[in-house]
């Protein structure tokens, strides 16, 4: 399958499973809605690392502007986990989550379309098919290992290798006990 080889063609299915995942979030309730969000988070999270460690630091190194245009896509990831941090202790059929919500949802599928014309078409042109397949193991790899919840500041490769795996078990740990609190009915 293309989208498992070419790392942009990963990305861009992601992207899509994002875009649905906040449909699904939207048009849901109580215990649906609950569990859609979770998977919303989950997604977010592991995404935008993988991008941070792998995509972005490359886009960088491009020319062609990479450096302004990874610096923009960072402002708005930081942005993004703050609302998303402050949305995960709401319950999300309150009037304050769906506001937030909608926000986060405006403000996530800009920053995947910036990503889709910006970006992506410096890793097109940079890199080979090979590289790109490599690439998409690096991504996936990656996010295999990263937290799953968001974390505003760590922004960048350095932040995301140096906190990343101690955070990343922190966050596991506590999706499973959430999990198991779950199906006892707590």
């Amino acid at each position: 399958m293309i989208a498992e080889t070419d790392v942009v063609d990963l990305l861009q299915r992601q992207h899509e499973e994002i875009r649905g995942l906040f449909s699904q979030v939207l048009e849901s309730t109580g215990r649906e809605r609950r569990d859609a969000f979770r998977r919303l988070v989950r997604l977010l999270a592991v995404h935008e690392t993988a991008e941070e460690e792998i995509v972005h630091p490359l886009v960088r190194r491009t020319g062609s502007d990479g450096e302004r245009i990874v610096e923009e896509r960072l402002r708005e990831e930081r942005e993004a986990k703050v609302l998303l941090s402050t949305m995960e202790g709401l319950d999300v059929d309150e009037p304050a989550f769906l506001r937030g919500l909608t926000e986060l949802r405006e403000a996530v599928l800009g920053h995947a379309n910036a990503e889709e014309r910006l970006e992506f078409p410096l890793v097109r042109d940079a890199f080979g098919e090979p590289e790109r397949r490599a690439l998409a193991l690096a991504v996936r790899t990656a996010e295999a290992t990263a937290p799953t919840h968001p974390h505003p500041g760590t922004e960048s490769a350095r932040r995301n290798l140096l906190t990343g795996p101690a955070v990343a078990v922190a966050d596991r740990t506590r999706d499973l006990v959430s999990g198991a609190m779950a199906r006892v009915g707590r």
